[in-house]
């Protein structure tokens, strides 16, 4: 599986990024793997007292890939850190299933942690991928100023 990626629903799963990792030819350096999924969850960004049913992501994707690539090389270079791989489901997703899929191999655990947490905000941050949030009540699109309050 290629280090990053934008796909539609079912196409990622960690067992086949972490198989990726199996064979880097520093593999065999590394210690640890740090992995992160975001899910779908029913609290809404909003007030409102409604629950999600669903998300739809959409995304700039020639940007998408060219920031995550940067992104990538960028935790990638950082002294510990073996491999990255960045990838986000771009689809119609239900509650509990995954979104986004973050990995990080490296040569020790404190080297993997802080780079898995930097990642992902990073990618939440300045990758142009949108999400239109579905609840029980309506739908609106979810700013990344409404994000950074609620914590999604």
């Amino acid at each position: 599986m290629e280090p990053i990626g934008l796909h539609k629903k079912g196409e990622v799963e960690l067992a086949r990024i972490l198989d990726g990792f199996s064979k880097h030819p520093a593999y065999k350096e590394a210690g640890a793997v740090a992995c992160f999924l975001g899910i779908v969850r029913e609290d809404p960004v909003s007030e409102s007292q409604a629950k999600v049913t669903h998300l739809e992501y959409e995304a700039y994707e020639e940007v998408a890939v060219k920031r995550m690539e940067e992104i990538r090389e960028s935790i990638k270079n950082r002294s510990g850190v073996i491999d990255v791989s960045i990838h986000h489901v771009i689809d119609s997703l239900n509650v509990g299933e995954p979104s986004l899929f973050v990995a990080v191999l490296g040569r020790h655990r404190q080297d993997v942690f802080p780079a898995l947490s930097e990642t992902v905000e990073r990618v939440k941050k300045e990758v142009p991928i949108w999400k239109k949030e579905y609840t029980t009540k309506d739908s609106y699109w979810v700013s990344s100023a409404q994000s950074k309050k609620s914590g999604h």
